[in-house]
């Protein structure tokens, strides 16, 4: 079996695999004290591993998995040229893994233009040509980075009441007002994002994956919604 990590700065995200199907999963808050690391770990013969949780994090996964499985894993890392897709960045090392794993998922899965849309912590957008060149992309924050960000340098600004809904109109109280400011702007992303597509002379396909990824699918109404898509670029990325 085959033991697959995505570590991420809010949540680490794990899955078995025997050939290509998914024999169990689950997933937990990076910053826990103590990881609820499943016993099942032991089968694996091979692990790969994908990242942006830093030094400290890596070493305590690296740990984990050795002294539940025997073996050493694999931690994917950016490349300039990998499973037919042409990094854009001169240095390659400064683009975060996920977002290198995600391109090399979509274009292997479509063989043709794509935009990945990832809405974790941050929100990023990457567009691949058809030829596997990578155009560039935007790196925006996510929608509780957002929050936090408004909360924590206005002083003025306070959120006391709990919102439990995704809501556009104009907000009533601060609260209501911060957060559905917030929703507003993501739902603009939305619409921006659907505009450029329906704009290209080129036929992209567009792949949603994180952790509001499924919210970011509902709103935009099309497009293809794979939330381990970090992870489906594992196997390209570390072949």
């Amino acid at each position: 079996m085959i033991l697959e990590i995505d570590a991420g700065n809010t949540f680490i995200k794990w899955r078995l695999l025997e050939g290509e199907r998914i024999q169990e999963h689950g997933k937990f808050l990076t910053a826990s004290d103590l990881w609820p690391v499943q016993e099942s770990w032991s089968n694996a013969t091979e692990s790969r591993i994908a990242s942006v949780a830093g030094d400290a994090i890596n070493s305590k996964l690296k740990s984990c998995v050795i002294s539940f499985s025997g073996h050493e894993p694999k931690f994917a890392v950016t490349g300039k040229h990998c499973s037919g897709v042409t990094n854009s960045y001169e240095d390659s090392s400064r683009m975060g893994v996920d977002r290198w794993l995600v391109m090399l998922a979509a274009y292997n899965d479509c063989k043709q233009a794509c935009c990945i849309v990832d809405c974790g912590s941050a929100i990023t957008v990457d567009y691949v040509a058809a030829n596997g060149e990578h155009l560039g992309g935007y790196i925006i924050p996510g929608l509780r980075l957002m929050n936090e960000s408004l909360l924590a340098n206005t002083a003025e600004i306070k959120v006391d009441q709990s919102i439990d809904h995704f809501e556009l109109s104009p907000g009533t109280h601060t609260s209501s007002a911060v957060v559905h400011g917030v929703n507003y702007l993501f739902k603009a992303l939305c619409e921006k994002i659907q505009s450029d597509l329906q704009g290209m002379s080129v036929d992209y396909r567009l792949y949603i994956t994180g952790g509001d990824g499924e919210l970011f699918h509902q709103l935009i109404g099309e497009g293809c919604y794979r939330p381990d898509l970090v992870m489906d670029g594992l196997s390209w990325g570390l072949s």
